[in-house]
């Protein structure tokens, strides 16, 4: 038995266990065997994923377990990346989820949705057959969306969010069914293999119409703008650890889709399909940062810089593909592994800062950055990890990100003399959106980190705040722990990702990593993640060393307070909120986000000069959602009230629908044979 299928095999095992144990262990044991349970599932798929990268293939068929084509498992290379990082979050989820889950989440039913939204999306990467994949895609959403629900009696806002999520998914999953149907229907069978066959008989506009379902389908898994409106919603209304699996983990399921169609089933395609990859990527990553970076609501923010890492990723996947279709098989290599490497790095420090968020939130009930302040005295140990968490999603050395976007940069500066029209138009629009999009994200993480954990507290609930449970930070330190390795040692996971990227293309590997330094393969360029830390590390005590002494050489000076109006000390009023950290930024794009203000000025009775208060409201619509899904939702509900009409109970009438409409198809089939 191979590691691959015995990690799968695992998997379910435990999976099916855990569910188990949900229904019927007594609920004070409950959670810690569900969270046993899922890191346990983590395990198996991170140990599969990594057998898969190194080169072990693994494939069943099962004809009796689903009618018709029954159930196909496979996994290759490129499955064994997504296992890998599916798995990696559920081991840190898992453990987190035993403290968590023992204040108000430790019901059966959330429990046992748990466990079988980890299987599923450990089977998504696995899945050989469209039939097999339709279907673990369909239960990991239904889970998902249910795990949403899981705090509807708190708040009212959660159904409105799972509203959105069902719509949206299940539309995702129609166009996703329909592009594969389409494809499936050229084929013998629904198997990989039969539609790899006959992928190269299909007509260009066959071809082209797959791809655009099946993009769409997946984009709006992985939160891609203008298919963005359920993410912002959904992940701060779930549980916080359901919402790192889901912004961590689940949203890659898209990219999966988008490569594993684009690449590998299509066998790649013209230049107009990566341009619109690379252009829907491009916009996600900016609206989302630039989202982020004016946004209050913590976890929203998080959701926010979802979007906009997930259009990182597809900047890397359609200039993979762009260059692919011009030829260049070293580029397109080299843009894939950026594009997978990010994939990783994202799923690390997204864990870690959603869980951060939920020690947050699990300690003063808040997600209002503007309430909250002054948790690094009470909460040190989750103000230190979600400090990390900041620094390894800014792209600044020597964060997680760091690596994967000077991987995508190099790609994208090395091809601007590829050729071509499209590729001198695009790829300096590319390169410029990534240098935006990180300059935005230093700017929201610092806002974040700041604002959140070292100002003084703006409330009585964070001023009370105090460190979660010993399993909590457990969690946080096994997703720190892959934070710091990726950020220091990318080496580890880089050739295996290269060698996936070569695989798909069929070229060599683009990038050459030692234990040091990594290096590219036929271009100039180098870099040592783990030197650069060094010397950052250098640089800082060095300098703190220098002011340290000429602040010890100077003669102590006795002075009194300064003059401040008889206000006494400083308070929290007196220092930036989130929203006025955001101001500068939110008057430079004021044309994009267009924030509606408003401002309220209570007079004194006695004179209309004395101000007695003074209300300031602030609100930033997704000017997205306000444009593209507004007049589609009043499209809809006109529609609705023009139903009743319609339908009034008479017989007579229902008769005169049917004679008419059998008439028009009489008259159709006529006209068009």
């Amino acid at each position: 038995m191979s590691l691959v299928q015995a990690g799968l095999t695992l998997v379910v095992a435990v999976g099916a266990l855990s569910v188990v144990a949900a229904l019927l262990v007594p609920r004070a044991a409950r959670p810690a065997a569900v969270g046993g349970g899922i890191a346990l599932c983590g395990v198996a798929g991170v140990v599969a994923g990594t057998a898969a990268l190194a080169g072990q293939g693994w494939s069943v068929a099962l004809p009796g377990l689903l009618p018709l084509a029954g159930v196909v498992l496979t996994v290759d290379a490129l499955g064994g990346v997504f296992l890998a990082v599916v798995g990696a979050v559920a081991v840190a989820v898992g453990i987190y989820g035993v403290g968590y889950a023992r204040h108000g989440l430790d019901g059966r039913g959330v429990q046992a949705v748990l466990p079988l939204f980890v299987v599923a999306m450990l089977l998504v990467p696995a899945a050989g057959s469209v039939g097999t994949f339709l279907v673990c895609w369909e239960l990991m959403a239904v889970a998902s969306l249910l795990l949403v629900l899981a705090e509807h009696r708190r708040r009212d806002e959660v159904a409105s969010a799972a509203r959105w999520y069902a719509v949206m998914t299940h539309l995702g999953f129609v166009a996703i069914l329909i592009g594969l149907v389409v494809l499936a229907a050229r084929a013998g069978n629904d198997s990989f293999p039969a539609l790899r066959a006959v992928a190269g008989q299909l007509s260009p506009g066959t071809a082209g119409l797959v791809f655009v379902l099946t993009l769409t389908g997946f984009a709006s898994k992985a939160g891609i703008v203008p298919l963005h409106a359920w993410l912002p919603r959904a992940h701060p209304e779930a549980p916080s650890h359901v919402s790192a699996l889901m912004s961590a983990a689940m949203v890659t399921m898209g990219v999966y889709g988008i490569v594993r169609v684009g690449f590998d089933l299509l066998g790649g395609g013209p230049r107009w399909w990566w341009l619109l990859v690379l252009v829907l990527g491009a916009a996600s990553a900016v609206y989302g940062i630039l989202q982020a970076a004016i946004g209050t609501d913590l976890k929203r923010l998080l959701g926010y810089s979802t979007t906009e890492n997930m259009g990182l990723v597809l900047i890397g996947v359609g200039t993979g593909g762009l260059f692919a279709a011009a030829g260049n098989m070293v580029l397109a290599g080299l843009a894939l592994t950026a594009a997978l490497l990010h994939v990783i790095n994202h799923a690390a420090f997204k864990t870690l800062l959603f869980l951060a968020a939920g020690s947050v939130l699990h300690a003063t009930g808040s997600r209002d950055l503007d309430a909250l302040g002054g948790l690094r005295t009470g909460m040190p140990a989750t103000t230190a990890a979600f400090g990390l968490g900041a620094l390894a999603g800014s792209a600044l050395p020597p964060g997680t990100a760091f690596v994967s976007e000077w991987l995508l940069l190099q790609a994208l500066v090395h091809g601007l003399s590829a050729g071509g029209v499209s590729t001198a138009i695009v790829m300096p629009l590319a390169v410029a959106t990534v240098a935006l999009t990180a300059g935005l994200a230093v700017a929201t993480f610092v806002k974040a980190f700041g604002i959140g954990f070292l100002a003084r507290p703006r409330s009585a609930a964070a001023a009370a705040a105090r460190e979660s449970p010993p399993s909590m930070l457990a969690g946080m330190a096994v997703a720190g722990a892959g934070c710091v390795v990726l950020a220091l040692l990318p080496a580890l996971v880089l050739p295996a990702v290269g060698r996936v990227g070569g695989l798909l293309l069929g070229a060599a590997d683009p990038v050459a990593a030692g234990m040091l330094t990594v290096r590219l393969q036929g271009f100039t360029g180098a870099l040592s993640p783990l030197l650069v830390a060094a010397a950052v590390l250098v640089g800082t005590v060095t300098v703190a060393g220098v002011l340290r002494l000429v602040a010890a050489r100077r003669r102590a000076r006795v002075a009194t307070r300064l003059w401040d109006c008889g206000a006494g000390p400083q308070s929290a009023r007196m220092e930036y909120t989130a929203t006025s950290f955001a101001e500068p930024l939110q008057r430079v794009f004021d044309n994009v986000v267009r924030p509606e203000q408003d401002v309220d000025v209570t007079h004194h009775r006695e004179s209309r000069y004395l101000v007695e208060a003074v209300n300031y409201r602030l609100r930033v619509p997704d000017r997205v959602e306000y444009r593209f899904y507004r007049p589609v939702l009043g499209a809809v509900r006109r529609w609705g009230r023009v139903g009743p009409r319609l339908a009034t109970g008479s017989v007579h009438r229902y008769l005169g629908y049917g004679f008419y409409s059998l008439c028009g198809v009489l008259v159709l089939l006529v006209v068009t044979r």
